[in-house]
C-alpha cells in the first residue's frame, strides 16, 4: 500500500513538472509583439479595476457612515452591489463594538457599502426584516437581503471577537471578497456553525406603489 502511495504521488509531480515546462516553453516563445499585447491586457485590466474602485467610492465606499432613514437606505440599495448595513440603538454596547470594527472593513473592503441604520428610525425595515436583536447586521446584494448576522453567536459568542472573525463571517454571503480558508475561522476555539442563509428578500421601498410579494421588504 505505502508503495503504491508513493506511485501516485510521483506520478502527481511528474504531471504538475511537465505542465510547468509546457508553460516555461510557451513564455520563452513568446517575442516582443506578444509581450506588448500581455502588457496592454495587463494595463487594460488595471485601469478598469481603478475605474470600478473610483465609482464604488463616488457612492460612498470605502468609509463606514450611517443611513439616517429609510428612504435614504432604499436609495443606497439602488446604487451599490453590496451592502452590509449594522441595525442598531444609542444605547447598546454591543453595537459600538461593531462599529469599531467595520471602520477598518469599510477601508479595506471597498466593493462593499459599510453602514448603519437606527432601528428606531427605520420602523417600517425593521418590521419587514424581522429584526428582533440589536445588533442585527443585515448583508444585502444587489438588493436582496441574503444573509443576517445576528448579535454574536456566529463571531464566537464573546464580545472580544477580531475583525477577521467578523470578515470571515461576512465573507460568507459573498458581499465582500476574501482570500482565506472560508471553511475555517481565523479564530481557534470560535464556533464554526454558520447560520443557514434566508430566503433573499427584494429590498422595497415602503414609498412603491406594488406591495403585494410576501417575500419583499
Amino acid at each position: 500500500m505505502e508503495a503504491l502511495i508513493q506511485q501516485k504521488v510521483l506520478e502527481v509531480a511528474n504531471q504538475v513538472e511537465k505542465q510547468l515546462d509546457a508553460e516555461l516553453e510557451q513564455l520563452e516563445k513568446l517575442d516582443s509583439d506578444d509581450l506588448e499585447k500581455l502588457r496592454e491586457k495587463r494595463l487594460k485590466e488595471l485601469k478598469q479595476i481603478h475605474h470600478q474602485k473610483q465609482t464604488w467610492i463616488a457612492a460612498g465606499h470605502g468609509e463606514y457612515n450611517e443611513i439616517y432613514n429609510e428612504k435614504e437606505f432604499f436609495e443606497v440599495s439602488k446604487k451599490s452591489q453590496n451592502i452590509v448595513c449594522l441595525f442598531y440603538k444609542d444605547d447598546s454596547p454591543r453595537c459600538k463594538i461593531v462599529d469599531e470594527h467595520f471602520k477598518g472593513l469599510a477601508k479595506k473592503h471597498v466593493e462593499a457599502r459599510f453602514c448603519k441604520l437606527n432601528v428606531e428610525r427605520a420602523p417600517f425595515l425593521t418590521e419587514r426584516l424581522k429584526i428582533r436583536v440589536i445588533p442585527t447586521i443585515a448583508i444585502v446584494k444587489d438588493s436582496k437581503t441574503v444573509d443576517f448576522i445576528v448579535g454574536f453567536t456566529d463571531l464566537g459568542n464573546c464580545d472580544d471577537f477580531s475583525t477577521e472573525m467578523l470578515e470571515w463571517r461576512i465573507a460568507h454571503s459573498g458581499a465582500i471578497s476574501y482570500n482565506g480558508d472560508l471553511l475555517n475561522p481565523p479564530e481557534k476555539g470560535a464556533k464554526k456553525k454558520i447560520t443557514h442563509l434566508k430566503k433573499p428578500k427584494t429590498i422595497r421601498s415602503k414609498y412603491d406603489s406594488d406591495d403585494s410579494d410576501a417575500d419583499e421588504i
